[in-house]
């Protein structure tokens, strides 16, 4: 076969430089049942947004009302629905007649400025990482809520019966799984068909909001989480490979940075403007439209160059290359070349073990802090004295303070120092969540003090999170870049998920002081960590950094797994 490529019709190149769904008319017919199994439960939710409609949940039954026929045809439309997405958007990694003409790397011109690709590229990927990290801070808003309803022990209903922290176990175990798994996904199948499956995801488990009883909510949490956990690396694994070198520090951390933000800042808004007027399943269904809003900006989602070429589709490479200001170069042997069905747990041991177990701690730390001290903010908030109004908007008005500070990070990342940067955040994090516990209690009692405070590990940690996530994506071999991603992703989740375990078996109260000082020390011990072994990325291509982060570690002859 030419250099022209593999066809469309086997996930070749489509028109404009994108890359075609392997069997479109499936993937479409798929994503129009998931639309209608969801639709199908929307008169449960109905009946559920009202007091009249769950007489036996607010009496404090955990068990609810039975599911009725239109819930279980819909849950049949939406089962088959993911099924022929699947089927219709997987691809053979290869086309007939590919050929690999050894290794190749992907070059950018010094001076290339940032196209309107990049852009329209950057401008989804915000979109994407907003809509993605809403579903694991709603948590936060539900609980209060669903621990009224079902009769839920939290800490504003203390003598109530299973404890509500069940909800966010299930959907932080979830996103680990998750990040596990689609981060083995974008390294086997592209990372644009698995970012899509993560989509359809989105729009099934919306249901969530309308299950009747506690249990199914528990079911669909995890589902959810499922592609919640796995979305953030492959956004970040797409982004860094797509964007020139000299911008792509800033760009990244700044998408990272910004998406991260206005997911508090929307997830806290819709709170306090849908809430109190529809009830707290109202959050779930919002999966409903985000979803589908990121399926049809697929076409703004390229597939990434790097994947196809290390695939041996180097035609394919080369037309989505081209709407970016780059071309394919021949490239040395690599050093060391793992298979991408490399287990996650390969990733820290050698010769990756120095680079990885520092971004492990350091993502379990900042993971106590977003989903461990964060998820429990709006419960404390409201056990102080604030009203759910309060609180929400409290929230809301904390994580503005800070989003002006994600472009001075952005700034010291791509011009300054990757690593330094990343050792600033987490003593910000620390020495914030050290105040907060030193202050306690007291702090409900000075609103402007109240906002300061909560701004700063609400910003550094979700910026912490962009910047780690950035960081990993750059220190990896193409083969396996998602998947580290995915790998420090779980970790990030992983901290969380420690945190409500503790509060799950009663170990420690989710007390704003005792969150706060579980989420310092780890953090600290991670920003040593990073301080002592991390590796400077700025400013360098992906393969000068994976090859002189192996080369650091004395491995200085090529080794083909």
């Amino acid at each position: 076969m030419s250099r022209s490529g593999g066809s469309a019709a086997h996930g070749g190149e489509g028109a404009g430089g994108r890359i075609a769904f392997a069997r479109p008319n499936w993937f479409w017919c798929g994503v129009l049942l998931c639309l209608a199994g969801a639709l199908g439960h929307l008169p449960m939710y109905e009946h559920l947004a009202h007091p009249s409609g769950y007489p036996d949940t607010i009496a404090g039954s955990a068990w609810g009302s039975p599911m009725t026929i239109t819930m279980m045809v819909g849950m049949v439309f939406i089962l088959a629905g993911v099924a022929a997405c699947a089927y219709g958007i997987v691809g053979p990694r290869r086309t007939p007649g590919d050929y690999a003409p050894g290794p190749l790397q992907v070059s950018f011109a010094n001076d290339v400025p940032l196209t309107r690709a990049h852009w329209g590229l950057t401008a989804v990927m915000v979109l994407a990482m907003a809509i993605d990290v809403m579903k694991p801070l709603s948590l936060s808003f539900v609980v209060p809520g669903m621990a009224q309803e079902y009769g839920l022990r939290s800490p504003v209903h203390p003598h109530g019966g299973l404890p509500v922290a069940l909800l966010p176990l299930s959907g932080i175990s979830g996103t680990v799984i998750g990040s596990f798994l689609w981060g083995r996904f974008g390294d086997r199948i592209g990372r644009r068909p698995a970012i899509l499956l993560a989509a359809v995801f989105f729009l099934a488990t919306s249901v969530c909001g309308a299950m009747p009883q506690f249990w199914m909510n528990l079911v669909m949490c995890f589902l959810m989480g499922l592609g919640a956990g796995g979305m953030l690396p492959l956004l970040f694994t797409l982004l860094t490979e797509t964007v020139p070198t000299r911008q792509r520090g800033w760009l990244v951390v700044l998408v990272g940075g910004v998406g991260t933000a206005s997911g508090y800042v929307l997830t806290s808004w819709a709170a306090s403007l849908l809430v109190p007027h529809f009830g707290w399943r109202v959050l779930w269904l919002l999966g409903l439209p985000t979803g589908v809003l990121l399926l049809l900006l697929n076409r703004w989602i390229p597939e990434s160059a790097r994947f196809l070429a290390a695939c041996g589709r180097p035609a394919d490479a080369e037309a989505v290359l081209a709407r970016y200001g780059a071309r394919l170069a021949s490239a040395p042997p690599p050093l060391y070349a793992p298979a991408a069905s490399t287990h996650d747990g390969y990733l820290l041991l050698a010769p990756y073990a120095r680079v990885s177990l520092p971004l492990v701690l350091f993502a379990l730390g900042i993971g106590l802090v977003t989903h461990g001290f964060q998820l429990w903010i709006p419960s404390d908030l409201q056990r102080l004295g604030l009203s759910e109004l309060t609180a929400d908007t409290t929230l809301r008005n904390s994580a503005l303070l800070g989003l002006p500070f994600t472009l001075a990070i952005a700034w010291l990342y791509g011009r300054w120092s990757s690593k330094a940067t990343l050792v600033l955040l987490g003593t910000c994090t620390a020495a914030s969540m050290v105040t907060l516990a030193a202050v306690g209690d007291r702090i409900a009692v000075h609103p402007l003090s109240l906002h300061l405070l909560l701004a700063v590990p609400i910003w550094s940690a979700g910026t912490a999170v962009a910047v780690l996530s950035a960081y990993t994506a750059e220190v990896y071999p193409t083969a396996i870049r998602s998947q580290a991603s995915g790998l420090t992703a779980a970790a990030t989740k992983a901290g969380g998920l420690l945190m409500i375990t503790v509060v799950v078996a009663a170990v420690a109260p989710p007390s704003l002081r005792t969150t706060a000082l579980l989420g310092a020390v780890p953090v600290a011990l991670a920003t040593v960590a990073i301080a002592l072994w991390g590796v400077e990325t700025r400013s360098r291509s992906l393969e000068e950094i994976s090859t002189s982060a192996l080369e650091s570690r004395g491995l200085t002859e090529p080794v083909l797994e």
